[in-house]
């Protein structure tokens, strides 16, 4: 394999780093910024993180389980939520430019390759806008691919150890990672100098860190098979009962879709700046273009295998995250291969990544902002802070229930440390000691409109109750203002407070 250990004036693109360190530290501002509510994922994050478990549901846990111990040291609170995740990204895109680093002799290309991830949308934006374990898998993916580059490129035991790592904790971020190294595996052995690598003894340092990371969830997994996938499956195979040929045509259109979806913003991008010259980079081919191009075809083919024997019908662009992240890369190395001068290109470059990086945050913040004017209110305009103020000063419970985990996480945060236990995920039973002094609490959320008693899960939880037998709820609703309510508009919870009956 050739050679590039030697490059010189690497040390120029430093630059790039501290720009993205100055980019994360901004979306953290931002985010603290905007109202105080949590989106779905930093509310499953919130009211997960009560207890430490090797498994929670359709998502493996590693991203609970670094927030865990971030909430553990700082609290439950936006902050560390934001902070988390955008310390995540730049960690992750600090991997993905020194992967790139090894591999281009360029370094303009080099910047582009970096930079070219905030033109991937579901990695710039959607993964700002409100995702956790997506963000999780991407950073795992730009570890293994660093250790897995390093280790054919240099083929030292660290790579080996780094690779395992990245497998690992890919494996408990997303279950659709184990599409990337094993792409990455048989790419591998198409080639003959790195198929070396392969059957280098190392190779079992990489299996041994894998197995013992994922290994408690694996135990976990195995007990809980169906109530990990369910939801997944349901979302891949929705194809309303339609015929096969149907359903096959179907998924195979989603894929294309897809894939569209999330490469082709970069691959326009890449067409503005380099121009015609580009056209002659699709023809332009090196041992790492092949590697990387086949990485991306064995992916498609896996996901095919979904479609025509998995039933799968359904395939979301987000869930390309950790197979098609290495587009900006596998472009930059398609230029360089083909001798394309890349200086210009990246005078033209830079502008669009500086108006990407102004527009991704004032799009989120005025997304928000804007229901002031005209009404339409995001989630995060949802006033729970609000509502949890006013129900403090109702009682001092022992528990909340909640209704769904939206409004258990918001609560959780809200009103933290008191014990919150959502509706929707039964797995929680923690024990509660509810008395007169401190009762329990059951919440909902009713918008601008709905049923004020108890809802038929509710009852029922209650029923499992036999201290509360004969106790008589005591139902009312409280309307808070929306944040940034256009016109005064205001928001209606319901809530009861019930206590066990005087013997």
């Amino acid at each position: 394999m050739e050679s590039t250990d030697n490059k010189a004036g690497k040390s120029g693109i430093g630059w790039v780093f501290g720009l993205l360190a100055f980019y994360f530290v901004l979306q953290v501002i931002v985010r603290i910024a905007m109202p105080p509510t949590l989106g779905l994922d930093e509310a499953e994050q919130s009211f997960r993180s009560q207890w430490l478990a090797a498994g929670y549901g359709p998502q493996p846990p590693f991203y609970n389980w670094l927030q865990y111990a971030i909430f553990s040291f700082s609290g439950v609170s936006v902050l560390a939520l934001a902070a988390t995740k955008n310390t995540l990204l730049f960690i992750s895109y600090l991997l993905y430019g020194l992967t790139a680093r090894r591999l281009l002799r360029n370094d303009a290309l080099v910047v582009m390759a970096t930079l070219g991830l905030v033109t991937l949308p579901q990695v710039a934006f959607e993964m700002q806008r409100d995702l956790t374990h997506t963000v999780a898998v991407f950073f795992s993916g730009c570890l293994f691919l660093y250790g897995f580059i390093r280790a054919l490129h240099k083929g030292d035991t660290l790579a080996y150890l780094i690779t395992g790592v990245g497998i690992g904790l890919g494996f408990l971020s997303k279950y659709n990672f184990a599409l990337l190294p094993i792409s990455a595996l048989l790419a591998v052995l198409f080639d003959q100098q790195m198929r070396k690598r392969v059957f280098d003894w190392r190779i079992g340092l990489t299996a041994l860190v894998t197995i013992a990371i994922a290994t408690p969830h694996l135990f976990w997994l195995k007990d809980n098979l169906g109530f990990a996938t369910a939801r997944t499956l349901e979302k891949l195979t929705d194809n309303d009962h339609a015929s096969y040929i149907l359903q096959v045509l179907t998924g195979i259109g989603s894929l294309l879709l897809a894939v569209i979806g999330f490469c082709a913003v970069t691959v326009v991008v890449f067409a503005i700046v380099f121009r015609k010259p580009l056209l002659s980079a699709f023809s332009g081919s090196s041992e790492w273009t092949r590697l990387f191009g086949r990485m991306m075809l064995f992916s498609m083919l896996g996901i095919l295998m979904l479609v025509f024997f998995g039933g799968a019908s359904q395939v979301k662009d987000r869930w390309l995250v950790p197979l098609f992240f290495v587009m900006p890369l596998y472009l930059a190395l398609k230029i360089e291969a083909s001798k394309i001068d890349a200086g210009q290109a990246l005078r033209r470059f830079m502008p669009i990544v500086a108006i990407i990086m102004i527009a991704v945050p004032s799009i989120l913040f005025g997304r928000v902002a804007m229901a002031s004017l005209n009404g339409d209110y995001e989630r995060l305009n949802t006033p729970f802070l609000r509502a949890a103020e006013a129900l403090r000063q109702k009682a001092d419970p022992s528990a909340i229930v909640a209704e769904g985990s939206l409004l258990a996480g918001n609560l959780r945060k809200d009103l933290y440390p008191v014990t919150v236990v959502s509706l929707d995920y039964p797995g929680f039973k923690p024990d509660i000691a509810i008395s007169k002094e401190h009762p329990l609490l059951i919440v909902w959320s009713m918008g601008t409109a709905g049923e004020s008693g108890l809802s038929a899960k509710a009852t029922e939880w209650l029923k499992q109750r036999p201290d509360l037998a004969g106790a008589i709820p005591e139902i009312s609703t409280i309307d808070v203002p929306y944040f940034y309510a256009h016109k005064g508009e205001t928001y209606r919870f319901g809530y009861a407070l019930i206590a066990p009956p005087a013997p």
